[in-house]
């Protein structure tokens, strides 16, 4: 194997491996040519290799760095965020920010299609893909649903999952996609500024009966996150076409 090759594979190891994440710079031309006891002209190589694959940018007067690439989120079917992450590739995480139960106000009865008054379970949860903030979740939950979240820590598992374990399987799913600017939870918890443009995805999760059990309204990173929609007679659960690796 020539040494451009054994650099250029090197560098995709240490991508897909997370040492070199989105955004970073690759080691300088100078700084490979003395690791690998070699001369800029297979460094030149190995970096042309890794830009022709998309793997890696350059730009005059900078290092080449990991190019980052917006994870593809479908919307035309319901993929819980958990096995999403897992299918491309990537760490799921969550940070539970609070888990509450209280009266429903009006819109929150609005949405869930109960009086107010009546007792919802409100869960306001950080997502990450590999340790990045991505998406925040706002859920509210008729009562009867969200107390079967109460116990659960919610930083180690699926909510989805949970809920069909206890027979909650989700029938329909409406979604609204717009652009909202950050609130201050937004930015705090998903290290933006305030008024950032972010990419909002409102969900409404029904059930066998057709009532729906869950109103959802999350909240996207839109430099980490693209909604992609299959046109007819491609929708598919699961697959490379709905969601593609951050960064690879």
């Amino acid at each position: 194997m020539s040494v451009y090759q054994q650099i250029a594979d090197d560098l995709r190891e240490r991508i897909a491996s997370g040492d070199l994440r989105p955004g970073d710079d690759v080691p300088t031309e100078g700084e490979l040519a003395a690791r690998w006891r070699t001369s800029r002209g297979p460094v030149r190589n190995a970096l042309a290799a890794l830009r022709a694959e998309g793997l890696v940018e350059s730009t005059r007067g900078r290092p080449s760095r990991v190019v980052t690439r917006p994870a593809r989120q479908p919307v035309d079917t319901s993929v819980p965020f958990t096995r999403w992450a897992r299918e491309i590739g990537a760490r799921p995480g969550a940070r539970t920010q609070s888990v509450t139960l209280h009266r429903a106000d009006a819109d929150r009865a609005h949405l869930l299609g109960v009086e107010p008054g009546d007792r919802v379970v409100d869960v306001l949860r950080l997502r990450t893909l590999d340790d990045r903030p991505t998406m925040l979740e706002r859920l509210t939950y008729v009562e009867e649903v969200g107390r079967l979240l109460l116990g659960e820590d919610l930083d180690a598992v699926s909510i989805t999952e949970v809920l069909q374990s206890h027979g909650y399987d989700v029938g329909d799913v409406d979604h609204e996609i717009d652009a909202v600017a950050a609130d201050e939870d937004d930015a705090r918890l998903l290290d933006v500024d305030a008024g950032t443009p972010v990419l909002r995805l409102r969900r409404f999760s029904y059930g066998a009966d057709g009532r729906v059990f869950e109103a959802g309204d999350d909240r996207y990173r839109s430099d980490v996150v693209r909604f992609t929609v299959a046109t007819a007679g491609r929708r598919r659960p699961t697959g490379p076409h709905f969601v593609r690796p951050v960064g690879r």
